[in-house]
């Protein structure tokens, strides 16, 4: 929306508003910053200046030219869980648990057209497709994405869990050339959006709508249950936290920054490093090192003199240590998946894949983010959930009969495609087409040296910058199709009328 002195423009989407003659389309240097650090502009600010969006579970009261915005429900993570006589037995937990999420997955049954399922093998999305099986009379449908990269690729595991659950599963594998979906994708998420798990998104809903109609998904699951691998680093900061001095000093030393770094996308000593060079970090601030795109080190040497004057003293940590202030009184990792639901969930997540299905006309729903079992899991303690690292302990027990062995067994691994691999194949071309031309070193924005550093260093191995040149990429192609745009040369497809 956008608040004028004497209107309210307001609309679903940014690209609607563009349409209104003589807005503005200058960009946000603060939300700009946000982006680059998380890789999506975090509400309420927007990519341009005067913008804003209405932040999740709020509204919006416009009268008499002022407009008020208010929240009108939080998980109840702020409220301590219950001890003692009035914490419930972990075996009528369980039972609660999957009684809730039966139910919440009954409700989100309920439709008039053909209804599906996505199907990654994980855990959570086994156990929605389950509960669809019980509660139907025929096969349920169920969709999986697929890579040729063996590590991205998670195929396997789905049709295991089809074969167990007995759906009618469909499957489709998504090759480099792929990316030709890119400028629908700039298209459609209005704003730079750098998730690249988007892409696979939105092959998935397109291959989904040519069968149904709506689709659960298992989305959800890995905030309220810790089942992410990165909460396993924040319980070993924990205890780090715990160390004496001369030892935390020992092991934060910069001196373990000069190990060498893998160039592989997902690599063990690749984690490692990215787990050392924060902790001398405090905790909440730590937490930011490891999830930011372009941290704290790497912006100060990406940014021009004139962006950083810009900026000013701007924090784009701010967003999250906001978040982190609404559970203040839980263990700290139970903080960080608080936090994450109230900003990496609805932000990234739950914004990728509703604007990628709803780009085919495809309805998802989420049976795990029925505020009923959100709150239920806000108040279970955190040894329910997590066990010596491994998280989603009570998911696993409370669905047994639903996941296979190897399921029940397996990692998180994540709905990501292998941005390195292409970065230094078939896409490198389309990388530096975009980012060293001309017109995307003029804008002002970046150092042109260190954008040129990112691409050589990534075509030659010496480090993996898949994730940081990939949000440049998207950046510069945003601005051409939405700042640059001019009604007398309006950019190919999809234009603005």
């Amino acid at each position: 929306y956008r608040l004028e002195r004497e209107r309210l423009l307001f609309a679903s989407e940014l690209k609607a508003l563009l349409t209104v003659p003589d807005v503005p389309r200058e960009l946000d240097p603060v939300a700009l910053h946000e982006y680059l650090v998380y890789q999506y502009v975090p509400h309420p600010h927007s990519i341009l200046a005067g913008f804003n969006k209405l932040p999740p579970a709020h509204w919006a009261l416009y009268r008499d030219g002022k407009l008020v915005v208010a929240r009108y429900w939080a998980p109840a993570f702020a409220k301590p869980p219950a001890t003692g006589s009035d914490l419930p037995s972990e075996l009528k937990a369980r039972q609660q648990l999957r009684e809730t999420l039966t139910d919440a997955v009954r409700l989100r049954m309920r439709s008039d057209v053909p209804l599906g399922a996505f199907l990654s093998g994980g855990i959570d999305s086994t156990i929605v497709a389950g509960l669809m099986q019980q509660l139907s009379e025929r096969p349920v449908q169920t969709f999986t994405i697929g890579f040729p990269v063996a590590s991205f690729d998670e195929r396997y595991y789905a049709r295991l869990a089809a074969d167990h659950l007995k759906t009618e599963h469909h499957e489709q594998v998504v090759e480099p050339s792929a990316l030709a979906i890119l400028p629908k994708l700039i298209w459609h998420y209005d704003e730079p959006f750098a998730d690249s798990s988007a892409i696979p998104t939105m092959y998935l809903s397109e291959m989904t709508r040519g069968h149904v109609t709506v689709a659960l998904s298992g989305d959800g699951g890995d905030e309220l249950f810790a089942g992410y691998e990165r909460y396993r680093a924040v319980e070993l900061a924990r205890r780090f936290d715990r160390l004496p001095r001369f030892l935390q000093r020992t092991i934060a030393a910069p001196l373990w920054q000069r190990l060498p770094a893998s160039t592989r996308q997902k690599s063990s000593r690749r984690r490692l490093k990215r787990l050392l060079a924060a902790l001398s970090y405090p905790a909440e601030r730590r937490y930011l090192k490891w999830i930011s795109i372009f941290d704290d080190a790497r912006i100060p040497e990406l940014l021009s003199n004139d962006f950083r004057e810009q900026l000013g003293h701007a924090d784009a940590a701010q967003f999250l240590l906001d978040a982190y202030r609404e559970c203040p009184d839980r263990d700290f990792v139970t903080r960080t998946t608080c936090a994450d639901i109230l900003t990496y969930l609805p932000c990234d997540i739950l914004n990728k894949v509703d604007i990628a299905s709803m780009a085919y006309g495809l309805e998802v729903r989420c049976p795990l983010l029925d505020h009923e079992v959100v709150d239920l899991a806000a108040g279970m303690p955190l040894a329910w959930k997590m066990r010596r690292g491994r998280g989603k302990r009570i998911l696993i027990e409370t669905f047994a009969d639903l996941l296979p062995a190897p399921i029940r067994r397996r990692g998180k691994m994540g709905f990501g495609v292998p941005l390195d691999h292409w970065f230094r194949g078939e896409l490198q071309p389309l990388l530096r087409d975009v980012l060293l031309d001309r017109r995307s070193l003029d804008r002002g924005l970046f150092r042109p040296e260190a954008v040129r550093q990112l691409v050589e260093e990534h075509a030659a191995s010496r480090w993996d910058h898949s994730y940081r040149l990939w949000s440049l990429l998207v950046l510069e192609l945003w601005q051409q199709k939405f700042v640059d745009y001019t009604r007398s040369q309006a950019p190919p497809g999809n234009a603005l009328p």
